[in-house]
């Protein structure tokens, strides 16, 4: 069998070998320099595409943004979707003591950002991308950004006094979440990310309070049809996080999709030259069209 690490590290190489795609337009939803969104027209010429919001992951930090994304997001301009790929704002740039990796997210300037790029999106896609159809919208995201995908599906679950909290279910066929940090408290036990996801919620000391307005798993039921797809030898995202919020979403009435991919590991799932990166695209069909 192979090394587990080697083989992460060849995936990593192989997504991350690709050139940047250049957007075919660009807008801002906000005044900061990450509130901003790339468009990626339908490759294919379609007038009435379904759009697919795209949310980088990263970590949530700071040295990971959409652009590493950007072959993924023009893989599926091939396949005909329309795209919108958000950036958001995300973890410092001042490394942990010790010289670890920049501090996870930022509280509550992340969930902020996500919140105004969708509750704007429909407005910019329709003057920047006038081939999407605004009634036929998937929100994906890989690994930190397949949490704030399945977050954002979930913002009308929100606690009553949540900012962000939607007095209805958002206009959504659907979310593809890849390999997300979709369960906190599994996350946390098996260390996803070094820590990541008690940095997100601004340390061990604000958990009580934080968990619930930004653990996906604690926002269950959400009645939008939600699909993960996660790789079994992931090292990066483990199978057992994915699987514990498929649990949870059982628990509370609700089914989720978990579509598990052998001998696949966290990166091909963004990765066009991988096969499996085609598998996600065919989840996002079935949402979409």
């Amino acid at each position: 069998m192979p090394d587990p690490a080697a083989r992460d590290a060849a995936e990593e190489a192989s997504a991350f070998s690709h050139p940047a795609v250049a957007p075919d337009a660009s807008a801002p939803y906000g005044e900061h320099p990450d509130q901003i969104v790339d468009f990626y027209a339908p490759r294919d010429g379609s007038r009435q595409a379904p759009l697919v919001v795209a949310l980088h992951g990263g970590a949530w930090r700071s040295p990971y943004d959409r652009q590493h994304l950007t072959p993924f997001v023009d893989f599926l301009a091939r396949r005909g979707f329309a795209v919108a790929n958000v950036e958001y704002r995300r973890g410092s740039d001042i490394p942990r003591q010790g010289g670890a990796a920049p501090v996870a997210g930022r509280w509550p300037e992340t969930f902020d950002d996500v919140a105004a790029a969708m509750d704007a999106l429909p407005g910019l896609a329709a003057a920047h991308l006038p081939q999407a159809d605004p009634r036929r919208i998937v929100l994906t995201g890989h690994s930190a950004g397949g949490h704030l995908a399945l977050w954002a599906a979930a913002r009308h679950c929100l606690p009553q006094d949540a900012p962000w909290r939607l007095p209805a279910p958002p206009v959504l066929r659907g979310v593809v979440a890849l390999a997300p940090i979709a369960h906190f408290a599994r996350s946390v036990e098996l260390d996803v990310c070094g820590g990541a996801v008690t940095q997100l919620l601004g340390g061990e000391a604000e958990w009580g309070t934080r968990a619930a307005y930004a653990d996906p798993a604690a926002l269950l039921p959400t009645g939008i049809a939600t699909t993960l797809v996660q790789g079994r030898s992931d090292i990066v995202v483990p199978p057992e996080v994915a699987e514990a919020y498929a649990d949870a979403a059982a628990k509370a009435g609700e089914t989720v999709g978990l579509t598990l991919l052998e001998d696949i590991g966290h990166f091909p799932l963004i990765d066009p030259a991988a096969d499996a990166c085609a598998v996600v695209a065919e989840e996002l069909a079935q949402l979409a069209w």
